[in-house]
């Protein structure tokens, strides 16, 4: 179904603690602009504290994405969202012998554009093989890779709060 709020799950994935916050749809998001913005910073403000590591950017590979909209949906938080975000792109087994790389070039200079924003980082997920636990397994240690590309500090629009952190690591490192 459509989600409208923010929902929270916590589980266990490949020996990992994870906690998965969904927001609402773009579909919503475009439908409900102003209540939307408050559901989706609720989850940095409540539902992952004290923030998030990483924020999935989810493209169903099955049909049409206005990019202008992704871009819209990312604004409301800050520039750094981007270095939090991998573009998780699901339906794969769409793609048929079309590889992602592919895919992106023929997408246009919009969605190229957001994958180099995040960092060209990407994951592709095959819903029909719902069994090849590869997959998520590798989206796994995407996620750890960016979280230790940026030091393992979480995502926040709290600038105050980011410099304590920053200031917290590198006393750490000394």
């Amino acid at each position: 179904g459509v989600t409208e709020e923010c929902e929270k799950r916590q589980v266990e994935v490949a020996g990992r603690q994870v906690t998965v916050v969904n927001t609402p749809d773009w579909d919503v998001w475009l439908m409900r602009q102003e209540i939307v913005k408050f559901q989706i910073r609720k989850p940095t403000l409540t539902l992952c504290p004290p923030g998030p590591h990483a924020l999935l950017l989810v493209i169903n590979l099955d049909s049409y994405t206005d990019w202008r909209s992704v871009n819209k949906h990312l604004e409301l938080f800050s520039e750094r969202v981007w270095r939090h975000t991998i573009v998780l792109f699901t339906w794969g087994d769409t793609l048929s012998d079309t590889t992602i790389e592919q895919h992106i070039e023929r997408g246009g200079k919009e969605l190229q554009w957001l994958v180099e924003k995040c960092g060209n980082r990407y994951h592709v997920l095959n819903n029909k093989n719902r069994g090849d636990h590869t997959q998520v397994t590798e989206l796994l240690e995407k996620i750890e890779e960016l979280v230790a590309g940026n030091y393992g500090l979480y995502f926040t629009t709290d600038i105050e709060q980011l410099h304590t952190e920053l200031e917290k690591y590198i006393r750490q490192m000394e």
